[in-house]
């Protein structure tokens, strides 16, 4: 029942904001048309119950099943099994997220279907399976993120130049957007399951630096797409 309220309370301070500033921009300057406010009011409605239901299932099921995952793979203390299953839930959550999917309608818009949608979010899922895998390799080695993080930055950089110039922000977009409701909580779950079982008491540090790694792939899957198309 706590659960329930403090999820309630989350949503309600997280839309509350952008309510009262459209609310007051209403009444003093920008004076929409009245159906249109009243279908803003409609959706705020709307979003604030899906939120709700949405974070509630997060809270229930893909954490405590994300958690449940990355022990039972650890304790296999096999390492390809952990990788390879790590890389398959990192592609599939992604799938799943809406952002990703928000994120290829639009492109595909603006690029006049040249990029089509499914290239696209296969471009990230790939990009986040891959980086998920290195997170998981990361953490039964114990390697120092700095590195990783270095590398992989500066491989990005060496893209981007070779890139077309419109492939540059889509890429960085691509990384954002991973970040979104569904692959955050479910990727930092995995790596606090495998981090408890295989590092012991060092877990927490461990699962630090997932979704920063699972950003860097994205980008340079989208960049790679951009080297291709280029």
């Amino acid at each position: 029942m706590d659960n329930i309220k403090s999820t309630i309370l989350e949503v309600i301070y997280s839309i509350l904001p952008i309510t009262v500033v459209i609310t007051a921009l209403q009444f003093t300057l920008v004076w929409l048309p009245t159906e249109t406010f009243l279908q803003f009011l409609i959706g705020v409605v709307m979003v604030g119950i899906g939120l709700i239901l949405f974070l509630l299932g997060v809270n229930v099921g893909l954490l405590p099943v994300g958690e449940m995952i990355g022990s039972a793979l650890s304790k296999t203390r096999k390492l390809w099994i952990i990788v390879f299953f790590g890389f398959l839930l990192g592609i599939v959550v992604t799938v799943a997220e809406p952002d990703v999917r928000v994120l290829s309608h639009q492109v595909d818009q603006v690029s006049s279907g040249e990029i089509p949608r499914s290239i696209l979010i296969l471009a990230v899922s790939l990009g986040v399976g891959i980086f998920v895998a290195l997170a998981m390799i990361r953490i039964v080695f114990s390697i120092n993120i700095v590195y990783i993080l270095a590398c992989g930055y500066g491989i990005i950089f060496l893209l981007a130049a070779f890139s077309p110039p419109q492939f540059v922000p889509i890429s960085f977009d691509s990384g954002g957007v991973t970040t979104g409701p569904l692959t955050v909580p479910f990727i930092l779950a995995l790596g606090v399951g495998v981090a408890s079982v295989m590092r012991g008491k060092s877990s927490s540090s461990d699962s630090f630096g997932l979704v920063a790694l699972a950003s860097i792939g994205p980008i340079l899957s989208v960049l790679l797409l951009g080297v291709i198309y280029g």
